[in-house]
């Protein structure tokens, strides 16, 4: 199991800065203060329920249990088409993006995930 958490933390990108988490809209989407302004962060490769759908509270809970009012730091992928940055993000020892998965708390988005470790994880949390 050392082993496992160990090469997973290799697998983690580095990330530069740590930012505040001030907000948390649902299992897939936070915001970050940065540079004292919000930022909405689209959490990349992943899908979640929306808070009112089956499950959507929990996953929003999940998500907010490992990063609510902690430090976070994120890696931007891109810009959506709401204008949000879709982003690999932490908080503490949680790459929440693989974690939401691992939990069961959120599913790959097929359509837009690029990494196939993604799967790996949503497979054995079947």
């Amino acid at each position: 199991m050392k082993l496992v958490a160990i090469a997973f933390t290799f697998l983690l990108p580095c990330f530069a800065h740590a930012y505040q988490v001030i907000g948390i809209s649902d299992g897939d989407t936070m915001t970050l203060k940065v540079n004292g302004r919000p930022l909405k962060i689209r959490l990349a490769n992943i899908d979640a329920p929306e808070k009112k759908q089956p499950f959507g509270q929990k996953s929003k809970e999940s998500l907010s249990d490992m990063c609510w009012g902690k430090d976070a730091k994120y890696e931007k992928q891109s810009i959506d088409r709401y204008k949000r940055t879709v982003a690999i993000v932490t908080c503490g020892e949680y790459g929440v993006n693989r974690e939401q998965v691992r939990r069961g708390m959120a599913w790959v988005y097929l359509k837009y995930n690029k990494d196939p470790f993604y799967v790996a994880i949503q497979n054995v949390a079947k």
